[in-house]
């Protein structure tokens, strides 16, 4: 179980295709702490850690994996956020996260409040100064993900726990906080750029439950 407040980022170091999947060697702050079999969300994928020195740790992505992420397509140098998983007696500061990837969405916008389109911005801004956060982010939305969102609900973005600010008929915003544009990789996005979308689990289990019921 994860947060979704992010940790850190880490760069990829090595990458080595095998039969089965893929091979990723990260770099970490806190590599030194980590053990074998621990959990580890890369951009909000729970993945596990196999083995590690004081700058970076190993972690191996099924088929499985490698098709439902955009993990696969990472190079060396890329970035990605990181988050450890929750410990028993750890602050609970997002909501729950599991790290299980619902989908894959896309930078639909990116603009700065107040200053109109921010680099890598596609037309003008629709989006005013109501937003909190310095920073509004429009994201694509897979149909099937549609009805788990819902406005001022949850939503995990590359692992980053964010409030839904706005909700469309394909897309959604958020507004985000100067911090976690820079702790997160959110700095580094331009329009068209892929996401990892997972959805508050709540409402997963609310679907199960009242299925027999409408």
């Amino acid at each position: 179980m994860f947060t979704g407040i992010v940790e850190a980022t880490g760069e990829i170091v090595a990458r080595e295709a095998t039969d089965g999947g893929l091979r990723l060697r990260v770099t970490a702050p806190f590599a030194d702490e980590l053990e074998h079999g621990q959990s580890v969300a890369v951009s909000g994928a729970c993945l596990t850690v196999e083995e590690w020195d004081d700058e970076s740790f190993s972690l191996f992505l099924s088929e499985e994996t490698v098709e439902r992420t955009y993990l696969g397509s990472l190079d060396e140098g890329d970035a990605v956020n990181l988050e450890r998983a929750l410990p028993a007696d750890g602050r609970f500061d997002g909501h729950f996260v599991q790290g299980h990837v619902d989908g894959v969405g896309e930078v639909v916008e990116i603009a700065q409040v107040g200053d109109g389109p921010a680099s890598g911005a596609s037309g003008t801004s629709s989006y005013s100064d109501e937003y909190d956060g310095d920073w509004v982010f429009t994201f694509s939305l897979p149909e099937s993900m549609g009805r788990y969102v819902v406005e001022k609900g949850s939503i995990t973005v590359d692992g980053i726990s964010l409030t839904v600010a706005d909700l469309h008929d394909g897309d959604f915003t958020v507004a985000v906080i100067p911090a976690t544009y820079d702790i997160t990789t959110l700095h580094a996005k331009s329009v068209g750029d892929p996401v990892h979308l997972e959805v508050d689990v709540v409402a997963k289990y609310v679907e199960s439950l009242t299925e027999g019921y409408r």
